[in-house]
């Protein structure tokens, strides 16, 4: 859908609150139209409005609180629409199918088409009656935790408006810069300057250089570069063979010199054992007892 008939379709709906309890809820409804585009709000028989909980909970939309209507009856909030949908999370005896919102959103877009369009939501508590029901012609329901399938009213109303306006394709993420994929040319100035600089590098062995490149070319493959990289990648490698080619060559150093050995001690010859001098008078003694 172009957006002009996406932005027609959504401003073709009217919520429609039936019976709602808390203000807050009210005003958290609003914002939640709000964010997705919808500012058509009908409220029945509502407990209390305007409320300032409900200012307070609109937050940033409360200005969209001034064109909401109040009406006493069902009837008259949806006189002039050409098709209502009701909503209800409980399982009941209906004339028609209960549909998943998923799936009734792109009828409800199509309708939109032909008129305005009522989604209408229940009471907090109670839900919609049967005999609300009974004055729509499609029903629809939000598949969630069947253990605790409750959803606050102001949830159901973004969640609703929500898949609305994706079936509408109202919205698209915003565009990013564009992003030129790098050429042929430039992965293989890439893989020609990284071979070239792993063997001035030392890394690959050139006798052996293994399956170096055809790695680098997986990986780089996988990683679809653009152009930019390329150029960030090869501005890397000439830095770092610049680096390389001007850094000094490692110096071998001298082989140290043996150390000399050392000169045995020459041998000492054994002292001569030194004879016993006889004193002077033993001597004499010694001599008068032989002259004896």
């Amino acid at each position: 859908m172009e957006p002009a008939n996406a932005l027609s379709a959504l401003s073709g709906a009217r919520i429609v609150l039936v019976r709602t309890s808390h203000p807050g809820n009210i005003g958290a409804a609003v914002r939640a139209m709000w964010t997705m585009g919808f500012t058509d709000l009908a409220l029945v028989q509502p407990r209390h409005f305007p409320h300032e909980e409900a200012t307070a909970m609109a937050a940033g939309a409360a200005d969209r609180l001034a064109s909401v209507t109040v009406h006493e009856t069902l009837e008259a909030a949806l006189s002039g629409c050409v098709h209502a949908v009701g909503f209800s999370a409980r399982r009941r005896d209906l004339s028609h199918a209960v549909v998943a919102l998923r799936e009734a959103a792109p009828a409800i877009v199509a309708a939109t088409g032909e008129g305005r369009v009522a989604l209408v939501f229940g009471n907090e508590t109670s839900g919609l009656s049967n005999a609300e029901l009974a004055r729509c012609q499609a029903f629809a329901t939000i598949p969630a935790n069947p253990a605790y399938g409750s959803l606050n009213l102001a949830m159901a109303v973004q969640v609703a408006c929500y898949e609305v306006a994706v079936a509408a394709h109202a919205y698209a993420p915003a565009k990013g810069r564009e992003r030129l994929p790098a050429t042929m040319d430039d992965l293989e100035g890439l893989f020609a300057h990284l071979e070239r600089a792993s063997l001035d590098t030392g890394f690959v062995d050139p006798v052996k250089p293994g399956r170096f490149l055809e790695h680098m070319r997986r990986l780089f493959a996988r990683a679809r570069l653009e152009r930019p990289e390329v150029k960030l990648l090869r501005g890397l490698l000439g830095a770092l063979e610049a680096k390389a080619a001007a850094a000094p060559s490692p110096v071998t150093p001298p082989a140290a010199a043996k150390p000399k050995a050392r000169a045995k001690p020459a041998a000492r010859k054994p002292a001569t054992p030194s004879r016993k001098r006889t004193p002077p008078q033993s001597r004499k003694r010694s001599g008068a007892r032989s002259s004896r």
